[in-house]
């Protein structure tokens, strides 16, 4: 375990347990400076990246990602339960509550009040938010992992603007102010999950991370509880937000297998293409650019039919016509 603490964290470029709380406890120190700036930034933050949703700029998006500080009470969470500080896990989760709101609260009134409104179901920025995925989730806890050696160690500290774009907080709950403005209750659903599974991902590999660094040890005058019943806690809440991920995961890869099995079925229909494939429940809509004449549907609901184990009905939108090129 020494060796591994070594490697991890080197005594001499290691910060104290002091100095951590400094950086993740806004009531420690010069509060008022430092609570102001958090709010400032967030607000910021929060305007910066809806303003990029609305306006569908990844850029933008970027760039509110940057400033966001809402990382700090989930690290603050995550260092209150490794060294059993009630009061640090209470107020960071007060903290990281009322900026859910602030944030979400934000992206509604720019979805009411915007004179244009935005579309959420072509906005990329929406729907690539809304249904997040299991690779999304080992993102998430990799980058944890990378935040909390940043935190711990002085050597490393210009790695966090990185960070903060890879672990993306601020986005998706201004995706669910937006599409709960536009009354998309389920997309919002989605977004919703991928910031709940970024925020469960750093708590938990922040609380690994500094346990292996041997932060565990420093207990604070008003430890609580056990450390092992919040590491329990809190890797059953990463399985609950991993399966609607892996199910979403799932999902994407048979339809592509059913967007291939459609493309081997007019196989021998020229000018015939696959434009869109949707899996819903119990139902595969695939949506086709082609002549009036195709193959029987029953041989392409055969072939999904081997594909997807659940044999979901096919339905067909069939859009006739063909590609025209001004090239010869």
């Amino acid at each position: 375990m020494t060796a591994v603490r070594s490697l991890l964290v080197p005594d001499h470029q290691r910060r104290s347990t002091a100095d951590l709380r400094d950086r993740l406890d806004l009531s420690v120190g010069d509060c008022a400076s430092k609570k102001s700036a958090f709010w400032i930034m967030l607000v910021l933050a929060a305007v910066i990246a809806i303003s990029g949703v609305a306006s569908d700029s990844t850029a933008t998006v970027i760039g509110a990602m940057i400033v966001a500080p809402l990382s700090i009470p989930i690290l603050g969470i995550g260092l209150g339960l490794v060294s059993r500080d009630s009061r640090l896990v209470l107020r960071s989760v007060a903290l990281l509550a009322a900026g859910v709101i602030v944030v979400i609260g934000l992206g509604y009134a720019f979805a009411l009040l915007l004179p244009s409104g935005t579309d959420v179901l072509t906005n990329s920025q929406v729907t690539g938010r809304t249904s997040p995925k299991l690779m999304d989730l080992t993102a998430a806890l990799a980058t944890g992992v990378v935040a909390s050696v940043a935190l711990t160690r002085r050597d490393v500290g210009d790695v966090l603007p990185g960070v903060a774009v890879a672990i993306s907080l601020v986005p998706p709950l201004g995706v669910v102010g937006v599409c709960l403005g536009s009354d998309a209750l389920g997309l919002a659903f989605g977004a919703f999950i991928l910031f709940v599974s970024n925020v469960v991902a750093l708590i938990l590999t922040a609380m690994i991370v500094l346990t292996l660094a041997g932060y565990h040890r420093e207990k604070d005058a008003t430890a609580f509880g056990s450390r092992w019943r919040a590491y329990s806690i809190v890797a059953t809440a990463l399985v609950a937000v991993a399966i609607p991920m892996t199910v979403n995961s799932l999902t994407s890869l048979w339809s592509a297998q059913i967007a291939d099995a459609a493309r081997g079925w007019m196989d021998a229909t020229t000018g015939a293409q696959v434009a869109e494939v949707s899996l819903q429940g119990s139902t595969a809509t695939v949506t086709v650019l082609g002549p009036a004449d195709l193959p029987p549907l029953a041989d392409l609901q055969r072939s999904v039919d081997e594909l997807v184990p659940w044999h979901p009905r096919v339905v067909l939108v069939h859009v006739m016509g063909s590609r025209i090129s001004s090239q010869p």
